[in-house]
């Protein structure tokens, strides 16, 4: 029996999150990443660019925070979804002269 760990298996156990009774701190998922990299293009660039970045930063933490709102492990997921959420309606609503 092999106790290597390949590259998925380390992925699913860091979704599981941080402590397992309680889980609030995991790997960022696909929706973050995707937010992340955004973000990172954004800093980095600008011109219309940077304007694709932001969308993009926008898009992902919309996406990650209803995932956290509707189907969070537990209590203080299901919050800092709302509050993510919360977060880009105002600057998307700050952004459109609102």
């Amino acid at each position: 029996m092999s106790t290597t760990r390949t590259p998925s298996d380390l992925w699913r156990r860091g979704q599981h999150g941080w402590p397992a009774s309680y889980p609030v701190v995991q790997l960022p998922n696909a929706p973050l990443l995707a937010a992340l990299g955004g973000w990172l293009a954004a800093a980095l660039t600008d011109s219309s660019t940077h304007g694709y970045g932001r969308a993009t930063f926008y898009t992902g933490l919309a996406a990650w925070a209803w995932e956290e709102l509707t189907d969070g492990a537990n209590l203080l997921r299901r919050a800092l979804g709302a509050a993510g959420l919360g977060y880009v309606i105002v600057n998307v609503g700050r952004g459109l002269g609102a």
